[in-house]
């Protein structure tokens, strides 16, 4: 209460100051109709100041003075008072001008949008803005056509709205100074969706990165280099088995650790890979893929407040499941050109504290591959620390300039080791979900106990027919590794080609590349004009480090795409990116894709 107090204090105190400073030099400015409220939080004290003083130097001194004083933020041109957890309330610096006797809004015809009203936990935004198209697409479609008031139903499509406009103003009406006028706060608002709900171990995580690049793709009509998924399908021999399977009848609950067959499949695959003879019964659990594999280790074997220690980049859904298994989370970032691992640096981070470690090597989404001797690094201070490690391989057949180690083989590290993989990335079936952990019984038992209550089962059919791919000859990975080099070696020279800084990729179907040549503030801004303006999708960076302001400069491209594709990406990032150096500075040209002839850019040439 003190806090929301203090806030309309605060506010009334700038507007009388200001009203008191400039009335004579402003006087002729205000309008009779037009007021501007300010909302405070829940509160339903407001004050009404004219349109002229809301610009007015002083004023935006005070603001200025408001933001020191109770850490106020305006971004934007606006300023957000917090009065509680939930609550804000925004100030900003213009207003429609009403008519009549009662508050109305501007024809939707004129220069102004219709209102766009979006409630997000307590908050919500009255938005007036100068440039109506194309947000209509974003209106929630139960709207009537013509209504002039547009409910947006969350905020990340109102931040979405404020994205595509040049000018964003926040509105609120008054005619409180005319005889026979609605009170002010009066305005009938649609009703605002319930407030979202969500526990605070999760309230930081939003959207993925990956839906969110792909959602933009799709409505933007862009060629998809950003989520690693393949545009082809699986060999058509594991398609037949899982058929089979379903014709044969085995579509029932599973085993919740696994077909007999699959277990046995990997099995032989681990003996075969690292030299390690486990017991298939007792030491291999089948998933929904690798992302429940994470979880059922998280959860099965992490503690609320142990020390985990994560490589900067990281695959998004580390840090979300360590988050729900209350973990503390130490990173270490890998640095460009090579994405070395910083010995010193993990051996100052470990202490007697830290729980696990977790790798992923072949390494997403940076394509290192981590070498034998920092694996050996890695493994002395697990060894000597009583250290876990949680190791991600699902890219380990996706292996070009380097050799894949696993950890678990290097003396000492089985026996607390968590293996996971899937059979998505290697055989383009990633819409199947398998996925598996290899570990000894006594980490088994409780990664076990976590998958049991998380998805129990694993689809059979596919179960049975993953058991089929994975004792597919040799040949299959040659020809994989082959057809995937020159996919690569088609995105790396179209990269290079349209002047990003490309980064060496020793494995996986990642390409790691910096966009700086291109004078873009952050990755987020550059992928969301490279989507709308280019055609291409690459997914940003900094949402996979603790502190974002590492990846800033760095997207990620794949190449599991067909040719023909990954060509037509380089034509069209060639043609919009292509940078002239004038200069010590590279001055970017810059062709904007609707000025681009999409008939035009052939794939081959």
């Amino acid at each position: 209460m003190g806090v929301r107090l203090a806030a309309v204090l605060c506010v009334k105190e700038m507007l009388q100051q200001s009203l008191k400073s400039n009335r004579s030099s402003l006087a002729s400015d205000i309008p009779k109709k037009g007021y501007f409220t300010v909302y405070v939080g829940e509160t339903e004290k407001r004050f009404v100041v004219p349109i002229a003083y809301l610009q007015d130097p002083m004023f935006q001194s005070l603001l200025h003075k408001a933001e020191e004083e109770y850490g106020f933020d305006h971004p934007r041109g606006l300023l957000r008072v917090p009065c509680n957890e939930d609550t804000f309330t925004i100030i900003t610096s213009q207003i429609i001008v009403t008519n009549e006797q009662s508050p109305r809004f501007l024809n939707p015809t004129s220069n102004y949008m219709p209102t766009l009203v979006s409630g997000h936990r307590s908050k919500k935004f009255v938005a007036c803005v100068s440039q109506p198209m194309p947000l209509l697409s974003l209106a929630n479609p139960s709207s009537p056509a013509g209504h002039e008031m547009l409910l947006l139903r969350s905020t990340s499509v109102f931040r979405s709205v404020s994205r595509r406009i040049s000018t964003v103003r926040m509105a609120a009406i008054s005619t409180s100074g005319e005889k026979g006028a609605s009170p002010v706060g009066q305005v009938q608002l649609p009703p605002s969706p319930p407030p979202v709900q969500v526990a605070k171990r999760l309230e930081n995580f939003k959207t993925t990165i990956f839906t969110q690049m792909s959602l933009l793709a799709i409505k933007h009509g862009a060629i998809n280099l950003g989520q690693g998924f393949p545009n082809f399908d699986g060999p058509e021999f594991v398609k037949e088995a899982a058929i089979e399977a379903i014709k044969e009848g085995k579509n029932q609950y599973a085993r919740g650790y696994g077909v007999p067959e699959l277990n046995s499949a990997i099995a032989e695959r681990f003996k075969k890979d690292t030299g390690l003879q486990v017991n298939p019964e007792k030491e291999v659990t089948v998933t929904s893929g690798c992302t429940e594999a994470i979880a059922a280790t998280i959860l099965g074997l992490i503690n609320p407040g142990d020390e985990v220690v994560l490589f900067a980049p990281f695959y998004d859904s580390y840090l979300a499941t360590l988050s729900m298994a209350g973990a503390e989370v130490k990173s270490v970032t890998l640095c460009p050109p090579d994405f070395a691992v910083p010995l010193d640096e993990l051996k100052s981070v470990v202490t007697k504290k830290t729980r696990a470690i977790m790798i992923n090597t072949p390494h997403n989404p940076t394509g290192k591959m981590f070498s034998r001797e920092e694996l050996e690094v890695i493994a002395s201070l697990c060894i000597e620390n009583d250290i876990l490690v949680f190791t991600d391989e699902v890219y380990d057949k996706l292996a070009f300039e380097a050799e894949h180690i696993s950890i678990a083989s290097l003396p000492g590290m089985y026996e607390r080791t968590v293996t996971m993989n899937s059979l998505g990335k290697t055989f383009s079936l990633t819409g199947w979900k398998i996925g598996w952990a290899v570990a000894p019984p006594h980490l088994t038992w409780g990664f076990r106990q976590a998958h049991s209550f998380l998805t129990f089962s694993t689809s059979t059919p596919m179960q049975w027919a993953a058991s089929v791919a994975l004792r597919a000859a040799d040949t299959y990975y040659e020809e994989l590794k082959r057809d995937y080099l020159a996919k690569k070696a088609i995105l790396v020279e179209g990269l290079k080609a349209a002047g990003f800084i490309v980064y060496p990729s020793s494995g996986t179907y990642f390409v790691m590349v910096d966009h700086t040549p291109f004078g873009f503030e952050n990755d987020i801004t550059f992928c969301e004009y490279l989507i709308t303006e280019v055609g291409v999708v690459a997914i940003p960076t900094s949402v996979f480090y603790l502190n974002p302001e590492e990846g800033k400069s760095l997207v990620r491209f794949t190449f599991c795409k067909d040719e023909h594709t990954l060509r037509a990406a380089m034509k069209l990032a060639c043609f919009a990116l292509r940078p002239s150096i004038a200069s010590a500075t590279a001055t970017l040209i810059v062709t904007p894709m609707k000025q681009i002839n999409i008939a035009n850019v052939s794939a081959d040439s």
